[in-house]
This record gives C-alpha cells, sequence and structure tokens, in this order.
C-alpha cells in the first residue's frame, strides 16, 4: 500500500525511498515488531480470560509428566505473529501474484491451526481436528495456490520451472501439472507438519523459524532482481523481490512473539502458528524455486519430523518381527530425547538455535556453487 506513495516524491523527495525493496523491507519488519508488542499483551490476557490455555489430563503420566508445570499457558498465540504479518506485508509490500498466494496459504493454515486449537482448549478434544479434515485445508491451500499461479501471466511460466542446488539451469523447464501439485502439496504439508513437531519448547520453533526466514527473504530478493539472479546462476522469478517485505514482517512478528515465548512462556503459538508458519515457508520456497534448498536452511525442521518418522517406523517393525516395539530414541521429536538425557531446556533450545543458524548459513551457500 504505502509503495505507491512513491509516485509523489514531487511532493517530498523522501518517498522515492519507498521504491526500493529494502527500505520496506526494514519498514514492514519495524511495524510487525511493534504490532506484536502491542498486540501481544492484549492477545495474552483475553486468552487467559476466555480460558484459551493448553489442558492435560491428570491421568497422563510419563512421556508427558515434563510439561505438566506448563499447564493452562495460553495458546493460539500464533495469531499474535499472523496479525502482525498480515497487516505489515498488507502496508509495506507492493501487491503481486506471489504475495497473494503467501498470504492466502498462510491464512488458510492459519484458520486450520485455529479450529484445531479452539477443539482441544475450549471443546476439550485433546485429539483437535480429524487427520482428515487437516489434510482437507492443506489440499485446498495448494491446489488454489497452484491454481493462481498457473492462470496469472507473471507465474504461469516461471512456476513449471524445477530447479536445485549446485545447477546453473533448471532441471525441468516445463513440469506436468500433476508433478507440480505433489511437489507443492509436499513442501507445504511437509513443512506443516515439521514445524508443528518442532513447536515443544519454549521458543524453539519461533526461534528457528527467524533464521529461515531471514535467508529465504536473501534468496527471494536475489530471484527477483535480473543482475544479482544471473550472477548467481539461479532463476530469476520477476516480482518475488516483494516476498522479500514479506520475509522482513515474518522477522519482526517472530521476534515480538519470542518476547513472550521465551522461557518461561507466556503464551505458545499453537497449531494456529506452526501449521500455518510452515505452509507459508514452503510456499514461498516453492515460489522461488528453491524448495530443495528449504531442505537444507530448514535442517532443524527436517531433523525433527525425521526423528518422529524413524521411531514411530522403527517401534511397529521390531514390534512385527519381535514382539517387543523397540526404540531409537529415548523420546521423539528429538529435543525430547536431549531433555531426557538431562539437558536444560534452554540448553536445547540454544543449541537448536545455533544447528538452525548453521543450516541457514549452509543453505545460503549454495548459491555460490554452480
Amino acid at each position: 500500500m504505502f509503495s505507491y506513495l512513491s509516485e509523489y516524491e514531487h511532493y517530498f523527495g523522501p518517498l522515492r525511498l519507498l521504491r526500493y525493496i529494502s527500505v520496506r523491507t526494514v519498514l514492514g519488519a519495524g511495524t510487525a515488531l511493534v504490532i506484536g508488542f502491542i498486540i501481544g499483551p492484549w492477545l495474552i490476557a483475553r486468552f487467559r480470560k476466555l480460558k484459551f490455555g493448553q489442558h492435560y489430563d491428570d491421568d497422563r503420566t510419563g512421556e508427558l509428566a515434563q510439561r505438566f508445570d506448563k499447564k493452562n499457558t495460553p495458546t493460539m498465540g500464533g495469531l499474535i505473529i499472523y496479525l502482525a504479518v498480515f497487516v505489515s506485508t498488507a502496508l509495506w509490500a507492493e501487491p503481486n501474484v506471489w504475495i497473494v498466494v503467501a498470504l492466502f496459504v498462510y491464512t488458510a493454515l492459519t484458520v486450520a491451526g485455529w479450529r484445531d486449537d479452539y477443539l482441544k482448549v475450549v471443546r476439550r478434544n485433546r485429539d483437535g481436528i480429524s487427520s482428515w479434515e487437516k489434510i482437507a485445508w492443506q489440499s485446498l491451500a495448494a491446489l488454489v495456490a497452484l491454481a493462481v499461479l498457473l492462470w496469472h501471466p507473471l507465474s504461469a511460466e516461471k512456476v513449471r520451472e524445477l530447479w536445485v542446488p549446485f545447477f546453473k539451469t533448471a532441471v525441468i523447464a516445463q513440469m506436468p501439472w500433476w508433478l507440480l501439485l505433489g511437489l507443492i502439496y509436499f513442501w507445504i504439508v511437509g513443512f506443516s507438519n515439521a514445524i508443528n513437531l518442532t513447536d515443544g519448547l519454549d521458543g524453539l520453533a519461533v526461534g528457528c523459524v527467524i533464521s529461515v526466514a531471514l535467508v529465504f527473504g536473501i534468496m527471494a530478493y536475489a530471484a527477483g532482481n535480473v543482475r544479482i539472479a544471473d550472477y548467481l546462476l539461479i532463476s530469476h522469478v520477476p516480482g518475488t523481490g516483494e516476498l522479500t517485505v514479506l520475509c522482513g514482517a515474518l522477522i519482526g512478528a517472530c521476534m515480538a512473539f519470542l518476547w513472550y515465548n521465551s522461557h518461561p512462556a507466556e503464551v505458545f503459538m499453537g497449531d494456529t502458528g506452526s501449521l500455518a508458519l510452515g505452509g507459508l515457508i514452503g510456499v514461498m520456497a516453492f515460489m522461488i524455486h528453491q524448495p530443495v534448498t528449504l531442505v537444507i536452511v530448514g535442517g532443524v525442521f527436517v531433523m525433527e519430523a525425521l526423528s518422529v518418522m524413524l521411531q514411530v517406523g522403527w517401534f511397529k517393525y521390531t514390534r512385527r518381527t519381535t514382539g517387543t516395539g523397540r526404540r531409537i530414541f529415548l523420546m521423539s521429536p528429538i529435543h525430547h530425547h536431549f531433555q531426557k538425557l538431562g539437558w536444560p531446556e534452554t540448553k536445547v533450545v540454544l543449541r537448536f538455535w545455533v544447528l538452525s543458524l548453521g543450516f541457514a548459513l549452509a543453505g545460503l551457500a549454495t548459491l555460490k556453487i554452480r
């Protein structure tokens, strides 16, 4: 919205700065940070008043016993991030198909996550929405996103290209629609669930999201700039530079949320935040032709998801073959394994942040390796 003010630079010279994505990214991050700090305390107070806290039954012991001290901590805190990101992006990003699709996916999965949290904390339904309903929401988001990208002339041709790290040109120049659908669905669903699994300790998921958003902001800027893209031998996707503003807003919103989510947490993001953030990051990686790079940059999320799949798979296999289910980790997702080893929660979180930063830098380095 405010980007159009640059047209009035003849009335006020400094308005020309709003032409630059870098300036609007900084302003977007600052706006989201301020919005988060303003609405955060108000929403947390409302959640407490409405008793929107996570509940655990007294008969649940063992693996979840370590979390009983967090009983009744307000959840649905993902709304803080969503409102800050949406408003800030609407104010500072120049609207185009890439921004619209990203915000649509983010909104659709925020609604799905909110409904899941609502059933858990208000209706006291431990399971929340059914797996089929969650798949339906994620499928709808992927289908609509792909349909819009294939329909719009700015994205119809570019979205069909498949790029992978270390290659100078597209591996596939014209992907068929069914392959496109499979890829966008896998990335949206996969990283929605991966961040959802990571969100188990105070500040863990949101801290990792910040480092991922920082890298993808840089990659979106590079993809949208023809000179930088040509120099780095990466795909030039006109218009995706505006996603840098969205990434800036995401960083600012996550920083504000981390203020309240740091140990001991005053609020949890819940599925309202984790499902939506994963979908948003996944669809942005897809649109700027860096889906495979997300596996590197989001290494912590991948590690968390793999630990659950390995744990469940090995347990079922050994129970079927030996009659006694065995585990690879003391507990999954893997951050709980280290808690079981005696690591304090804050140490686990900080060390995973270090890992996330390392994965982010490794993913960023792929831009120069072609």
